[in-house]
């Protein structure tokens, strides 16, 4: 009798039970494994994006258009998504980025286009599509931009 593993073994033990070899996050995208143009981590993108907001929320949007987050949370928001567009526009890099040392590339190795960006920082607002990652690291919002988060 032929004993083939059920559906609910194959997905209940993840996909490296059923065999397959997922190597490490950017060896797909022909990435190096580590120093700068590797696949940044999960902690550095998660930092440099509290940093981001907290510079947008509190700073900015507080500071100097006297907005109270609590009141208006969509200015905020709006910042956030201006400086998105506007730094990572022109340098591939937002504060937040800088301080931890990492940029996004589209997976060809060139700074990510207009388009790209905007694509990018509209999911990002969302939220949820940066929270489902793929094996190499990408958020559905890098997937659906063309873009990666790579080391400086």
């Amino acid at each position: 009798m032929n004993r083939q593993p059920r559906w609910t073994q194959t997905w209940l033990g993840g996909v490296r039970a059923a065999g397959a070899d997922l190597g490490r996050p950017g060896e797909r995208l022909g990435l190096p494994a580590t120093g700068p143009g590797s696949v940044s981590g999960f902690a550095r993108r998660i930092g440099a994006v509290i940093i981001d907001w907290l510079i947008c929320t509190w700073a900015i949007g507080r500071g100097i258009l006297g907005a109270d987050p609590s009141r208006s949370p969509w200015i905020g928001l709006l910042v956030f998504a201006l400086e998105y567009i506007i730094l990572a526009g022109t340098t591939g890099t937002t504060l937040g980025m800088l301080l931890f040392r990492i940029k996004i590339i589209t997976v060809t190795g060139h700074r990510p286009s207009l388009k790209s960006i905007l694509i990018r920082t509209l999911l990002l607002c969302l939220a949820i599509p940066a929270l489902i990652w793929d094996r190499d690291n990408r958020g559905l919002h890098d997937r659906a931009a063309g873009t990666v988060v790579v080391l400086k």
